[in-house]
């Protein structure tokens, strides 16, 4: 729902085993329907605890799904990225 507020968390547990993650980086882009600014559904960085990166989601346009890419740099500067998909809709 657009009013709705959420905390996404992306789990690299199995992806990152003896390594630290060094920075995360959440995007947003449309995967089905129309939004002219998707990435203004981020809000603020991404955080990292342990193998989890989290972000803030806010918005988003009803009948829009949003594709959200996880990026990460590990310690050994191996990149790895976890896709999600956001669907916004109201009833």
């Amino acid at each position: 729902d657009p009013l709705e507020v959420l905390l996404v968390n992306f789990r690299y547990d199995n992806l990152v085993t003896g390594e630290t993650i060094s920075t995360a980086t959440v995007t947003a882009t449309v995967h089905s329907g129309t939004d002219a600014t998707p990435s203004a559904i981020i809000s603020g960085a991404a955080t990292i605890a342990g193998t989890t990166v989290t972000q803030k989601i806010i918005g988003g346009l009803t009948d829009v799904t949003y594709k959200l890419r996880c990026s990460i740099t590990t310690s050994s500067a191996r990149t790895l990225v976890i896709p999600a998909l956001l669907p916004v809709e109201t009833f």
